[in-house]
């Protein structure tokens, strides 16, 4: 009996090895300059395989050999389908490539047995700067072996990523897309993952318990990663976990390179990287962007902001969260909100401090810190904190907004004693910005709307020349540009045009201080610095605070923008010079990498004037009365023949300030790191200097 059951057990195993031996079935690999017995219609497959990237098609990459079936043909506007001869199921698994847009049933492949779908997969992207990479897939077709089935390629989108990329469809006995997952009791505070830039992002999900408590993309690598990231797994310390990784390569060690730890993987080199800024907030790891959430408690100035904790490009969005008590020295907190669910992102809002409790939800000593941010999957949503910004409870009546639009800006009203939100909000086509009023931070009534702004609204007073009998409102969005009028709590009334505020190339999406205690009065501005960070396992950065004001001037009441008085704090050598005179011609002045220079120079019988910083020229044309930097020109007038500069000079930025903030131009540049020279050049007459400051700046970071 026992060689019986022995022989069985053998031909068991020889029958299951002889079946993975099994050659795979190549059902179209698209080589051929034709689609040979595949039956087209439309026009979105054109007459034949696509040799790779089609015209005006980000580049596509993951696909076998030279071809493969794109239906970016003439564009995403083309629809159409391919549908393969029949052929028998003879095998396990039916493995394919597939890429672009990621809308199920409408730009998808098919696999039909009669006239029925009974397997469909879409690809992977639905956004701008998403990846035209293909992915493995994999359907397991055991239940309908023998049965005879077709391959239909679909694409019935003319929108964005409306089209449909996929190659080298093979029957097979070995899956060839797998999910891989690892367990772990969570001891420590971080989970560090390895990325690889430019990997294909994968879906990874940590599971605690049945509950997928965290769920986000990324570039996961499978070797040599450029750098770590991490997750803070603090809030399930000591509970079993399980991390999923969705079409992970058989081959892939990215989990194996995955572990715990207490501090972040590389971080021995934290804040010295090459390109990290010294007195910019950036964040420890990965993308940043809007700053969000700006407000004052008790000492802290908070700042919010949208971040990809997984990656340098922009995805995954959360509110990430660091603190100051001088606006120049930034501690980064753990994230403060995290989103609802995979696809419901956390994108840009503000911050209020209720000090009436208007909203009810205060349950200890200190006041509640109520943002209000949307929810892409929802609306605009808030959350509150009873504990100093630190923490957030989602409220359970969320949305509280449901409209096309995003990024609301609350703010207190005094003289009606009530809330007031400014959101992004689009009607008949039209950019707009919305107003909505509450009592309580839950309710909202529309108000009114005005025309021309786009994304991240803001609207605030200020009194004109210091007069606090003369007060103007602001209204500006994401770039800056700005009206003046008047605002009563319901309805903005212009009371001019569009005027520029910034003339750099890096200014977006700023926002100003709530609740600055009065003694201070101040209106504090921080805005999101687009800048490249090359090679840096961090991206982006944000432009200096700068405190705004309203001023006469010639033109009419214009706003001001100028440093905030604590950069005095990293002031360390000085330079200076006063009521001097230099020749013609170059002048060194200083050596240093991070500078603040405060310059008056008078500009009669000159040309030209200016500085080269760190190899990077700023120059003022006397005669065409401009100042330019890099491609960026802005007009400024001298007063009584004097021109007024103020630099701020860091390892990825310049911003410059003329005449006491009448003009903002904030740079984004990556400067040589072996040049730290600043120079001082006159064409056409003699440099006179009525003064001329400099600091060498010290660092932020310890």
């Amino acid at each position: 009996m026992r060689k019986v059951a022995f022989v069985l057990g053998m031909v068991l195993v020889l029958g299951f090895s002889a079946a993975a031996e099994e050659q795979d079935i190549l059902i179209a690999d698209f080589e051929g300059s034709t689609y040979e017995a595949w039956e087209a219609t439309g026009t979105a497959f054109g007459s034949g395989p696509a040799p790779g990237t089609l015209p005006n098609q980000m580049p596509v990459t993951g696909y076998k050999g030279r071809r493969l079936v794109n239906s970016f043909y003439q564009g995403d506007r083309s629809i159409g389908t391919l549908t393969s001869p029949a052929f028998k199921i003879e095998r396990k698994y039916v493995n394919f490539l597939v890429g672009g847009g990621k809308y199920p049933g409408r730009t998808c492949i098919n696999l039909l047995v009669g006239r029925r779908i009974i397997r469909t997969a879409t690809g992977p992207n639905s956004r701008p700067g998403g990846s035209e990479r293909l992915e493995w897939h994999t359907w397991d077709v055991s239940e309908f072996a023998g049965q005879e089935a077709r391959i239909q390629i679909v694409d019935r989108i003319m929108g964005g990523w409306g089209h449909i990329n996929v190659d080298h469809i093979v029957q097979s006995n070995t899956r060839e897309q797998i999910d891989q997952s690892k367990e772990f009791v969570l001891t420590r505070r971080y989970l560090n993952l390895p990325v690889k830039n430019g990997a294909p992002k994968r879906r990874a999900k940590l599971i605690v318990g049945d509950q997928i408590v965290r769920e986000f993309e990324i570039e996961l690598a499978d070797a040599d990663p450029n750098f770590y990231v991490f997750l803070d797994v603090t809030p399930f310390r000591g509970q079993k976990a399980t991390l999923k990784i969705d079409h992970l390569p058989r081959f892939s060690r990215a989990l194996n390179l995955t572990a715990q730890d207490d501090t972040i993987k590389g971080s021995e080199n934290l804040y010295r990287e090459k390109h990290r800024p010294q007195f910019h907030f950036t964040s420890r790891r990965g993308w940043n962007n809007d700053s969000n959430g700006l407000v004052y408690y008790k000492g802290e100035y908070h700042l919010y902001y949208q971040h990809n904790p997984y990656g340098i490009r922009w995805g995954n969005m959360h509110w990430a969260h660091a603190v100051s008590t001088d606006l120049v020295h930034w501690k980064e907190l753990p994230i403060a909100i995290y989103p609802h669910e995979f696809g419901d992102w956390v994108f840009s809002g503000s911050a209020v401090v209720d000090a009436r409790d208007t909203a009810g939800f205060k349950t200890g000593g200190e006041d509640v810190i109520v943002a209000a941010y949307t929810s892409t999957g929802r609306g605009e949503a808030i959350a509150y904190s009873n504990d100093r910004g630190r923490t957030f409870t989602d409220y359970e009546g969320n949305p509280v907004v449901e409209h096309k639009g995003r990024d609301p800006k609350v703010i207190w009203y005094e003289p009606g004693e009530h809330w007031v939100m400014a959101v992004y909000h689009e009607v008949d086509g039209k950019r707009t910005i919305a107003f909505y009023t509450s009592e309580d931070l839950k309710s909202w009534q529309y108000q009114s709307l005005i025309e021309g702004f786009y994304e991240c609204p803001e609207i605030f007073e200020l009194a004109v020349d210091g007069d606090a009998s003369r007060k103007k409102w602001v209204l500006y969005a994401a770039d800056g540009d700005y009206m003046i009028g008047s605002f009563d709590g319901k309805a903005f009334t212009r009371e001019s045009g569009k005027h520029k505020f910034n003339h750099g190339n890096c200014f977006y999406a700023s926002q100003t201080y709530n609740n600055v205690p009065a003694k201070d009065g101040r209106r504090i501005q921080i805005a999101w610095g687009r800048v490249n960070m090359p090679e840096m396992p961090f991206n982006q950065m944000m432009l200096f605070p700068v405190e705004l004001t309203l001023r006469s001037t010639d033109d009419g009441v214009r706003m001001f923008a100028e440093p905030v008085r604590e950069i005095e704090r990293l002031h360390g050598r000085r330079w200076s010079w006063s009521d001097t005179s230099l020749p013609e011609g170059d002048h060194p002045l200083a050596e240093a990498e991070l500078l603040h220079v405060r310059a008056a120079l008078r500009t009669e019988g000159l040309e030209k004037l200016g500085f080269v910083v760190r190899g990077t020229k700023v120059t003022y044309d006397a005669k065409k009365e401009e100042l330019s930097c890099l491609d960026k020109t802005a007009p400024l007038a001298p007063v009584d023949g004097v021109i007024r500069l103020e630099l701020l000079v860091d390892r990825t930025s310049i911003e410059i300030f003329g005449n006491d903030g009448r003009l903002y131009l904030p740079l984004g540049v990556v400067l040589p790191p072996d040049d730290l020279s600043l120079r001082l050049v006159a064409q056409g007459a003699p440099a006179k200097i009525e003064t001329l400051e400099v600091w060498k700046l010290n660092s932020i970071w310890p």
